[in-house]
């Protein structure tokens, strides 16, 4: 079904977001400010997160667990799916990829080539499906470790293999979580440090409240609505703009249908210039401007600075053009 731009809704937007730090910095507290989640523990790493931010979570103990407690009636409660963390979540893919085929393994028990193309296409098979089925946000968590590029060292996300650029390709947000000084913050622009992903005005790096006895545990919460009211902002901006570009190219259009004579098309240069301009109106002019002057027999003397009758084209000329 065609569907118009003002058809879509900006309260039916879904993110998908990473996050990544070393261990203990915070991130699973950090993954259950989301919306309204469910805990997807493949972890099992609960109880080091404060039982005051703990949410409703499951802990499948194999991917075909998992792939079994992921249906629309499970999650029909929860808005925001947690995964903690990316890097077991592949560990259970590859097993069971495994399992499927044992040319997915080699005899250390490790992924073969085909292996990691397979968890890869069937990691992105996963996250449409959380994320274009049942309709959630998606956050995904993961460790980070040093490599060392050269004389830098750099952050990466924990995880084996090519399966890194699976991770990121359908990420809206993906940010490293680091300790400056007494603050927590989350970094979503790329960096010498760390690759990152900012997308509709998230970007940059943000401070993380720290929680007190009090506090809610809504920081992704919050960031998502400003990340929704920004793709609101831009829609709004895009249908005025809209409407200045038809509203001027009619204008201009009106403009060009009274020229009649060399004068009134230098009036109508004039004019159509000094028109309120915007996305592509003057280039669409330009165009209709010019097939009107061909129409008329006109062109544009730079010298004089004015249009002029095109002149008649001699016998030689016109012989010539004709063989």
């Amino acid at each position: 079904m065609i569907k118009m731009p003002t058809d879509y809704k900006e309260d039916d937007k879904r993110i998908r977001m990473l996050i990544a730090g070393y261990p203990g910095i915070g991130k699973s507290t950090l993954a259950l400010s989301a919306p309204n989640p469910l805990h997807i523990d493949v972890d099992f790493g609960i109880d080091r997160i404060e039982p005051r931010y703990r949410v409703p979570f499951i802990q499948p103990k194999s991917y075909d667990e998992l792939l079994g407690d992921l249906t629309p009636v499970n999650v029909q409660d929860f808005d925001t799916l947690v995964f903690d963390t990316g890097g077991k979540l592949f560990t259970l893919m590859s097993l069971w990829a495994i399992m499927k085929d044992p040319k997915y393994g080699q005899r250390d028990g490790s992924l073969s080539l085909k292996g990691y193309g397979a968890v890869g296409r069937e990691f992105a098979r996963l996250m449409d499906h959380c994320f274009y089925d049942l309709h959630k946000h998606i956050v995904m968590v993961f460790h980070a470790v040093e490599e060392k590029d050269g004389e830098n060292t750099r952050l990466r996300i924990k995880i084996e293999g090519q399966t890194k650029n699976n991770v990121w390709e359908n990420m809206d947000l993906g940010g490293f979580v680091e300790v400056i000084g007494n603050d927590r913050t989350i970094g979503f622009s790329n960096c010498e440090r760390y690759f990152a992903k900012g997308t509709r005005g998230i970007n940059g790096v943000l401070k993380i409240p720290a929680l007190g006895p009090d506090s809610p545990n809504d920081f992704l919460t919050r960031l998502f609505k400003k990340y929704c009211s920004n793709i609101a902002a831009e829609s709004e901006k895009v249908g005025e703009d809209q409407k200045k570009y038809a509203e001027v190219v009619a204008a201009g259009k009106a403009i060009l249908e009274k020229v009649k004579t060399p004068e009134d098309a230098d009036g109508a240069v004039e004019a159509i210039a000094n028109l309120p301009h915007v996305l592509t109106s003057r280039a669409e002019l330009q165009a209709v401007y010019g097939e009107t002057v061909k129409k008329l027999g006109l062109f544009w003397d730079p010298i004089l600075k004015k249009h002029t009758p095109a002149p008649a084209k001699k016998d030689g000329e016109a012989k010539g053009a004709a063989q």
